[in-house]
């Protein structure tokens, strides 16, 4: 029987021997440098099993006085052309900008927050709509820093021409204070609610890995009025400012280990 191995067995054999020592020349270290670095990702420290990790939402809630409000008030015409309700639209809001000027408000924190003319149509005949005039709109917002004469300065810009009311809001001129005082409280919760959790569980809690936030103020109802009418206001306008409730929520990723 021959025992001799075929021409292309030999063949093989050799080829492979010539691969294989020129393919690990080109990587120092061959197949040991391989294994260890596959070795080494998956023993990487930033590496967390999603086991072990508590994911915690924490609130921190603050309260505090408002310092400013936020007066969104204007003037609204309407007239059979475009150039008469224009007209009459600025008179009475040089009005409303000068009774907010005497009010104490400075330039600076007056704001034109809307300014429009559209047609009128009246819908309730036959046909088509027939165009029966046009209204102007011109609205302010204003920042007011007298709280304690808030409600006059109401009556003041009303009584000066002011016929819209949009709403009155308030808030803190630097809430910065507010804001840090607020996210130390939602911290401290978010960290005994996962000492609770991982205690709880037969864990301890070794790291945070994310910390994420959000929040903002919780202001009291605006007070809104869609039109006002100066002989509607006799004396000072009630206007409270209350309280401000701040809020900040951590989301917190904690890593736990046994």
């Amino acid at each position: 029987m021959n025992t001799r191995p075929s021409t292309q067995l030999v063949r093989s054999l050799l080829l492979s021997a010539i691969l294989v020592p020129a393919a690990c020349a080109q990587l120092p270290g061959g197949e040991a440098r391989i294994e260890r670095e596959v070795r080494i990702e998956a023993m990487s420290a930033n590496s967390i099993q999603p086991e072990t990790t508590l994911s915690i939402s924490a609130e921190g809630r603050v309260t505090r006085t408002p310092d400013i409000a936020f007066i969104t008030a204007g003037v609204q015409t309407e007239a059979e052309d475009a150039s008469t309700a224009l007209a009459e639209n600025s008179e009475r809001m040089n009005g409303v900008v000068n009774a907010l000027k005497s009010a104490g408000v400075p330039d600076r924190n007056i704001q034109t927050s809307n300014f429009s003319i559209s047609p009128s149509y009246d819908y309730t005949g036959e046909g088509p709509a027939r165009l029966v005039g046009y209204t102007a709109n011109n609205m302010v917002t204003a920042k007011v820093t007298d709280l304690d004469n808030l409600g006059r300065t109401v009556d003041s810009l009303v009584r000066a021409g002011g016929n819209t009311l949009n709403g009155i809001s308030f808030g803190l001129e630097d809430d910065t204070e507010a804001r840090d005082e607020a996210r130390k409280l939602a911290m401290q919760a978010a960290l005994a609610r996962a000492e609770l959790y991982a205690g709880a569980a037969g864990y301890e809690v070794a790291r945070i890995v994310t910390i994420s936030e959000s929040g903002g103020f919780s202001p009291p109802t605006p007070m809104m009025m869609a039109r006002a009418e100066a002989d509607s206001f006799s004396g000072s306008s009630p206007v409270s400012s209350g309280e401000l409730d701040l809020s900040m929520t951590v989301n917190v990723l904690f890593e736990l280990v046994k």
